[in-house]
């Protein structure tokens, strides 16, 4: 199963208000397990940044001057999302500012059907707890010390972990990692061709002299707790 882990930055909290998405980085994972394929990039936002969004990512107007606008890059973004389920972080969030700019581009927005929103997850699993990405890479033991900015990409790295963990943790790609997409360059893809060699079920019943030792064994108990 391919689903992509996403993350955004942006100018503000409202796209309704005018706020604009400046970043966007996306994990493709298959069976729950990294690809290696990603999709990053920055947008020119055509408009201030404001200095209280510009303190969480670091992301300033001079240095998104010159990166594309979102309409030159949205067939980029959609060809790799494809038609996969969408992971983010209270991804109501992400949502809204995506399908923002698909709409502002004349594009069909990407369907609420399709997000999956690892703090609705994290809440069912840990009600009353802290929910932030900072707390629960904490709680499961993700480092993130290289984390002094929000950033796109590498929260979505993050986020990928941690989607993993709340999933029930690594065991659960053991026997799928053969079987995921390994990446060649950028995002494409080959798929790894592995090839199992079944065997026969060796015999386990027992045998005769067996089942007759086992009787000679119980019957030297005395009053045993099961005939009672």
């Amino acid at each position: 199963m391919r689903e992509i882990v996403f993350d955004t930055e942006t100018t503000g909290l409202d796209p309704r208000s005018g706020d604009r998405l400046v970043e966007i980085g996306c994990i493709e994972m298959v069976n729950k397990v990294p690809s290696g394929a990603v999709y990053h990039c920055y947008f020119n936002p055509e408009r201030d940044m404001p200095a209280e969004a510009e303190a969480v990512h670091g992301l300033s107007i001079a240095f998104l001057s010159d990166k594309p606008k979102f309409a030159e890059k949205a067939g980029e973004f959609l060809d790799f999302i494809q038609d996969s389920p969408l992971v983010a972080h209270n991804a109501g969030f992400d949502f809204g500012f995506i399908n923002n700019e698909l709409e502002s581009c004349g594009l069909e927005p990407v369907s609420r059907d399709r997000m999956i929103d690892t703090v609705a997850i994290a809440r069912r699993k840990h009600p009353g707890a802290k929910l932030s990405l900072d707390a629960l890479c904490t709680r499961y033991g993700i480092d993130r010390s290289h984390r002094t900015l929000h950033g796109a990409l590498l929260d979505a790295e993050l986020l990928a972990q941690l989607y993993v963990e709340l999933q029930g943790g690594r065991q659960i790609g053991l026997e799928l990692a053969a079987e995921a997409a390994m990446p060649t360059e950028g995002s494409m893809t080959v798929t790894s061709s592995v090839t199992r060699v079944f065997r026969s079920p060796r015999p386990h019943a027992a045998s005769a002299q067996e089942l007759a030792r086992h009787t000679e064994f119980m019957a030297g108990f005395s009053e045993p707790i099961w005939s009672r």
